[in-house]
């Protein structure tokens, strides 16, 4: 997620300080990426030092003020005409974890995936009901609402990513050769129950 870009859109709409700028950023994401103040205010000092923003003063309460200077409008323009890149995978720790799992001994993987396929059904449930409270018009509503439509979907795909796992370790279990299967996949009777 580029924090670098979401802060210059939202200087777009006008002057901010760091405090209005980190909230404004939780409120339209639903506070689904709680943003450091520090981290905000070391991203505004990269971006004045770029040439993207610049110091405007301070308001009455001392706080600097900051506005987006042309070249930052040419940073968001590209930013939002241009796809996110796929050309480098995202670490994402499951999938390293699982990749661990399998090839570490005595790690129980079937446990690993039933106990994520547990807690990632609870936050998809979450997700839901969030997402029926959700509903309105308002552009700062809307927003949050996508930010919830990709929580459900990516949790719908974790779950579909697991079954995936689940059913090749159990190919992998049954084809193996040698009197010790390379992995053990838990069978314990709340899955065997989802299984059926």
């Amino acid at each position: 997620m580029s924090v670098r870009n979401a802060l210059l859109a939202l200087l777009e709409q006008g002057p901010r300080y760091g405090y209005q700028l980190r909230a404004e950023f939780e409120d339209r994401t639903g506070g689904t990426w709680p943003l450091n103040v520090g981290q905000v205010y070391t991203t505004l000092s990269r971006l004045e030092r770029d040439g993207f923003v610049e110091g405007q003063g301070s308001d009455g309460d001392g706080h600097v003020v900051y506005v987006v200077t042309a070249a930052g409008r040419e940073e968001v323009a590209e930013w939002f005409s241009s796809p996110v890149p796929r050309t480098q995978p995202p670490r994402e720790e499951l999938a390293i974890k699982l990749a661990l799992a399998v090839s570490v001994p005595g790690v129980e993987v079937g446990t690993v995936i039933q106990q994520q396929r547990s807690a990632t059904m609870t936050a998809l449930q979450d997700y839901t009901r969030l997402k029926r409270r959700a509903t309105g018009d308002d552009p700062h509503e809307l927003a949050w609402g996508l930010v919830l439509d990709s929580l459900v979907f990516n949790a719908e795909a974790e779950i579909r990513w697991l079954d995936h796992c689940e059913a090749r370790l159990r190919r992998a279990a049954s084809s193996a050769t040698s009197a010790t299967p390379v992995v053990a996949v838990g069978t314990d009777a709340a899955h065997q129950g989802a299984e059926r």
